[in-house]
């Protein structure tokens, strides 16, 4: 391996030539939580029923061998993947990825049953994030929060209002704020002709569980929008639009938007939207994907749109005030390969779009050198950054380079294919 140090130095001058604290960002990236989601371990199973299927216009494609099958398998698993992964790290988990000895439904699930998950961060020193799981069952085969069916509606609130609960039992455990994000999948096939109902039962449901749980502490509420789903591409309840409008009007501390990279039309970026939704809001929460051609959530790339996102928020001043989080499932290749991959290039991205003259480039705008801005984004994208990433990685001992891979493939034979 070359001398990681000596890289280092010498892109650390070329660096503070432009007068960038190298050492000062890497501090910034490395105290900035991602959370790291649990599903991509199990395929988004979760450990309800031992047949459980996916639902919900969402699905993982592939049969690679070795998923966890087990809670304290999938546990191993995420606690492999994070000996890998950089910076501040917390874990998040679906309702579905509840413990109990006898099945437990949805609308009955309580602090009890995600004991061991609370445990177990409080032992690894991290936080814990959760989802309400409106898909994946019997009961949401048709719609949930949005049904017309006022016993399934119910069903679905009582859901959200449990969830809620477990959120603050999270952070009470672990002394770190819960991020509860809300996403639910109902849609139509095709063109529905009354687009107005579903939304104002979707409305009627929300208010009503944050309504219940108004003393709830210690949690943050996304509420997540999706174009289309498997099933659903003609209509969402629960569409751009609404979502938008549902966190503004609420005008809440605690309710804030949830913007998904693949849920979007193709033409459409979320490093696009996140000034706009900043205007009017003091937190976000971002969901990092990657979607080819429709919300496939493959695993997070280092590529432009990953970078823009960073570059946005910290351009914005808007990096701490960002729950970032990863949310991507890829059954076709090893679970962990994708966990580490994933995380490191959305932290990756972070330290990249931290160590650009971003001060400069704002001075020669306001002073109206568009020529100006547009040489020193371009230089920059060329600038040594590797190096400095390389000399993170060996300072926080998570592995240069790809000197982690063969750890991981030898895990996939002790572990992984004894399963």
């Amino acid at each position: 391996m070359y001398d990681v140090k000596k890289g280092y130095e010498l892109a650390k001058e070329y660096y503070a030539q432009y007068g960038i604290d190298v050492d000062k960002m890497i501090e910034i990236c490395d105290k900035t939580p991602i959370s790291m989601h649990c599903w991509q371990g199990d395929d988004v199973i979760g450990f309800e029923k031992k047949d459980g299927g996916l639902t919900g216009g969402i699905q993982t494609t592939g049969n690679y061998p070795g998923k966890a099958t087990t809670p304290e398998e999938l546990r191993a698993d995420i606690e492999k993947a994070m000996a890998y992964i950089p910076g501040e790290l917390k874990v998040n988990v679906h309702a579905n990825y509840q413990e109990a000895d006898t099945f437990v439904d949805r609308n009955e699930i309580g602090p009890e049953h995600f004991e061991n998950w609370a445990n177990w961060a409080v032992e690894k020193g991290i936080g814990l994030d959760f989802n309400p799981t409106y898909f994946s069952h019997p009961k949401s085969e048709k719609a949930t929060l949005s049904s017309a069916d006022e016993d399934i509606r119910k069903f679905w609130v009582e859901h959200g209002i449990k969830c809620r609960q477990i959120g603050e039992y999270f952070y009470k455990k672990t002394g770190k704020v819960c991020v509860i994000n809300h996403w639910t999948p109902d849609g139509d096939k095709e063109f529905p002709v009354d687009t107005l109902t579903p939304r104002l039962q979707l409305k009627k449901s929300y208010d009503e569980i944050f309504e219940a749980t108004k003393d709830v502490e210690g949690v943050m509420d996304g509420i997540e929008s999706k174009v289309f789903g498997i099933g659903a591409e003609s209509f969402t309840a629960g569409s751009h639009e609404f979502c938008m409008g549902y966190v503004m009007k609420a005008n809440s501390d605690h309710i804030i938007m949830t913007l998904d990279t693949g849920h979007y039309h193709p033409t459409e970026v979320v490093s696009a939207k996140l000034g706009a939704v900043y205007t009017f809001s003091d937190h976000v929460l971002l969901h990092v994907s990657r979607p080819v051609r429709w919300d496939s959530d493959h695993v997070v790339a280092f590529d432009d749109e990953t970078k823009a996102i960073m570059e946005e928020l910290v351009r914005l001043g808007k990096l701490q005030d960002t729950y970032i989080a990863t949310d991507f499932f890829d059954a076709s290749i090893n679970r962990i390969v994708a966990w580490v991959t994933g995380m490191r290039n959305t932290r990756k991205a972070m330290l990249y779009a931290l160590l650009q003259p971003n001060e400069m480039m704002k001075k020669v705008e306001a002073d109206g050198d568009v020529s100006g801005r547009l040489a020193i984004t371009q230089e920059f994208k060329a600038a040594p950054f590797a190096l400095v990433w390389d000399y993170y990685c060996d300072k926080t001992n998570k592995g240069v380079g790809l000197s982690w891979l063969d750890e991981v493939r030898q895990y996939e034979k002790d572990v992984l294919l004894k399963r």
